[in-house]
């Protein structure tokens, strides 16, 4: 893989392989050959993988949220309760908030569904925090735990709406209630939880970052702390968004227990671009939250309807990551790739001065385009019957 990258005409790529410690990119490149019944087979390549050293995941996060949020609902057994019934989040304690209506959904309530919308459609802070709310920290991280995504830590807030939390705030998560979208009966209460414990299995280097950074407006010569922030491993996001895509060719134990209407439900949502989504409706370029092969293209251009990308990116603090699996309908192409790349060049955080238009995406595009150009000539013994993954777009 790292051979392929450096013969590419694109110089970005050279630039960044050619300099692990300032940007401490890291790849992960699956292909999928597909056998005589369509099982798919992997074969996978890293460069610069390593689940001990720390970057920060940003939105990535809310990509494993919204699986177990989906998934706790199914666990929760109640007969009429589904992703579409209204969520309406109260608030327990200080600096808790509520939320009981949604001006973006086209019943003006919140749900579990509409907020994973707005995840893969435009990243939504708020729709993953309540999310996070409504599964819980601890649950959450165990839950994630207990199916080997043992690099994870999901412990805060995001976004404005995170700012206020503290580490201890964040322990704590709101009472959440559920109703029927049709009686409006109550169907569920969950009150403030508060999680105890804290992964003492991960042992990560490189969490003390720059020279400075900047605290409630002030420029403070001194790394920025990221011990007590999120993490997930690239390889983690890579093999959670496998789980999701290939359910039946993962171990049963690493798979999320959804059904196959979940399933369908997430594949629309994670590879549905703006201007394909009516509720919500959001005016934004296709490439918004599609890094690889177009994220340094102009917002006018269009991703031509053929190739559909299956993703979560999220970017903060100068980390730029897109996990992705990336479907060609027309020419039978399909791949997984996962990337991160760290563009901080001054090495002061909170400062808002990072790379991302000028090296970031453009080095997640070229190398989405290198791995896309090379699938789209390499052999395969079988063409992937991709009928599943058509049917449920077209839901």
């Amino acid at each position: 893989m790292e051979a392929l990258l450096r013969n590419q005409p694109d110089t970005i790529l050279r630039q960044v392989l050619d300099h692990p410690e300032r940007y401490e990119a890291q790849i992960i490149y699956t292909r999928i050959d597909r056998d005589a019944d369509n099982v798919p087979h992997f074969t996978t390549w890293r460069l610069g993988v390593d689940d001990t050293r720390y970057f920060y995941p940003a939105s990535t996060v809310k990509m494993p949220t919204a699986f177990m949020a989906l998934e706790k609902l199914r666990l929760l057994g109640i007969e009429g309760l589904d992703p579409d019934d209204p969520m309406l989040t109260l608030a327990g304690k200080a600096p808790q908030t509520a939320t009981l209506a949604d001006t973006t959904a086209p019943t003006g309530l919140p749900s579990v569904a509409h907020y994973i919308r707005k995840i893969f459609l435009v990243s939504d802070n708020e729709a993953q925090n309540r999310l996070y709310e409504f599964v819980g920290q601890r649950a959450l991280n165990e839950g994630l735990w207990q199916k080997g995504y043992r690099h994870t830590r999901i412990v805060h807030r995001l976004g404005p709406g995170g700012f206020p939390f503290g580490f201890e705030d964040n322990r704590y998560t709101n009472p959440v209630q559920f109703l029927d979208a049709e009686t409006g009966q109550l169907l569920y209460y969950q009150g403030m939880v508060y999680s105890d414990g804290w992964p003492a299995h991960l042992m990560l280097k490189g969490t003390l970052r720059g020279k400075a950074h900047l605290a409630e407006g002030r420029l403070v010569p001194q790394p920025f702390n990221f011990s007590r922030k999120n993490f997930v491993s690239l390889q983690d996001l890579h093999d959670m968004l496998q789980a999701v895509m290939f359910p039946e060719a993962v171990p049963e134990a690493r798979r999320f227990r959804l059904t196959d209407d979940d399933y369908a439900f997430l594949w629309k949502a994670m590879s549905q671009l703006p201007r394909e989504s009516r509720n919500p409706h959001y005016d934004l370029p296709d490439n918004y939250v599609k890094f690889f092969i177009f994220g340094d293209a102009d917002s006018t251009v269009r991703i031509p309807d053929h190739i559909r990308i299956f993703n979560k990116v999220g970017w903060a603090y100068g980390f730029l990551t897109d996990v992705a699996y990336i479907v060609d309908f027309e020419q039978g192409v399909e791949f997984m790739v996962a990337a991160t790349i760290h563009v901080n060049a001054n090495e002061t955080y909170n400062d808002g001065v990072y790379e991302y238009d000028t090296i970031g995406l453009p080095f997640l595009a070229a190398a989405g385009r290198a791995l896309y150009a090379y699938e789209r000539q390499r052999p395969r013994s079988r063409r992937p019957d991709l009928s599943r993954l058509r049917q449920a777009l077209e839901r």
